[in-house]
Order: structure tokens, then C-alpha cells, then sequence
């Protein structure tokens, strides 16, 4: 595990290892480990049908990893020094994303499954939900 990814404000990629044999592959998932935080709630995206577009938002202090289980999707980012289109296609390719970054996702494969590891529980007053907002609150 880098463990620049613990003091990191920008969004980063990093591959989960692979373990597996024979019998199949198998990949491992721990706070503070190679998840560069506590692990306060878990949820996943499915369904999501061809030409939609999901997310829409940043946060002000929840971190979040991004892992297509299955499947595939496109991530924008945007954190208003930069923006940046990321593929995740494969269960070992993860996505830190810092509160800081309004992200979009898109471009689900009809099998994708989106996993989403948050550092904190939901909160509705975390979200920025507006981009104007979001420029005001990130811009410098």
C-alpha cells in the first residue's frame, strides 16, 4: 500500500492485489490498510441503464474508494484545478476520491456493479449538490 494515499487531497488511482489459485481470484479490502481510511459505510450502484449519468455532487469532508466489481464505467472528475475522465474496469483498479472532487458517473456497462467504500456515514448536509456551490466552497 502507498502510503502517500493516507495524506493525499486529490483523487488517485491504486490496484487492490489479486489473490487466487485455481479455484478462482479473490482480492482483500481493510481500513487503514489498503483503504487509506475507517470504512463507515458501504453501498453499491446496479441497473443503471445506458445514457445515464449518476452522481453530480462533491462533499465536504467524506473520502470515498470507487471499485467496478463487475463491469465497467466511466468517473469525472473535476476538483477546479483540474478535470479528468477515469475508466474502472476491473475489481482491482480502485478510485480514492477526496471530498474535494465533483464527480459523475457514467457510461455503465449493462453488467456494471459499482462498489463505494465512504469514510462517513451518510449526512445530507455533507453533500454539495449544487456545481456553482461547489466552485464557491473549492475554488481559491
Amino acid at each position: 500500500m502507498d502510503k502517500n494515499l493516507f495524506l493525499q487531497n486529490e483523487s488517485s488511482i491504486f490496484n487492490i492485489k489479486e489473490l487466487g489459485d485455481e479455484r478462482g481470484a479473490l482480492t482483500v479490502i481493510e481500513s487503514m490498510n489498503n483503504i487509506p481510511f475507517d470504512i463507515k459505510r458501504v453501498f453499491y450502484i446496479y441497473g443503471t441503464a445506458s445514457g445515464i449519468r449518476r452522481g453530480f455532487h462533491a462533499h465536504h469532508k467524506t473520502r470515498q474508494v470507487l471499485i467496478s466489481v463487475a463491469g465497467k464505467c466511466k468517473v469525472h472528475l473535476d476538483n477546479t484545478k483540474r478535470k479528468k475522465e477515469v475508466e474502472l474496469d476491473s475489481p482491482t483498479k480502485a478510485l480514492i476520491l477526496e471530498p474535494n472532487d465533483w464527480h459523475e458517473m457514467y457510461d455503465f456497462s449493462p453488467d456494471c456493479v459499482l462498489l463505494v467504500l465512504a469514510s462517513e456515514l451518510y449526512q445530507a448536509e455533507d453533500y454539495i449538490r449544487n456545481y456553482d456551490k461547489f466552485l464557491e466552497v473549492y475554488s481559491v
